[in-house]
């Protein structure tokens, strides 16, 4: 089980982020730009939340606000489950999984690394299963 800072190298360098001031419009453009499901919401180089499309759609769309006027430190989860990065990829699937959430901010103390999503999770399983499944058929036909 490999631990998920090595899910961050493939991510290098990216540490997409909005303030809390930000609009939710603006971070919804944001998403889109980077075609990714949440943001870090950062303040001073610190996490204070996290803003994501379930957001989105429970705390503006269903309840008819604005995107427009409405800052997205209104409607982001404050209560951010984190991983450090030698967290293993199965402890961070079945923390998703149990808590139900889809994205993990990575932290080394304080120092916001990256986040990673269930997908990058989800494709390192897959990836080991296959090479396993590989190295079984190898040894058989051997």
């Amino acid at each position: 089980m490999k631990p998920v800072s090595e899910l961050l190298k493939k991510r290098e360098g990216t540490l997409w982020h909005v303030r809390p001031d930000c609009s939710v419009y603006e971070a919804l453009e944001l998403l889109a730009q980077y075609e990714v499901g949440a943001l870090m919401v950062m303040e001073g180089g610190r996490l204070v939340g996290v803003f994501s499309e379930r957001d989105y759609t429970r705390k503006i769309a269903l309840q008819g606000r604005n995107s427009k006027t409405t800052p997205v430190s209104d409607i982001m989860t404050r209560q951010v489950l984190t991983v450090t990065p030698n967290t293993g990829t199965r402890v961070a699937m079945q923390l998703m999984s149990a808590r139900k959430v889809r994205h993990l901010p990575v932290l080394d103390g304080s120092t916001v690394l990256g986040m990673i999503s269930i997908r990058d999770v989800l494709d390192d399983i897959i990836a080991d299963h296959e090479s396993t499944i590989a190295q079984l058929e190898s040894y058989i036909h051997s």
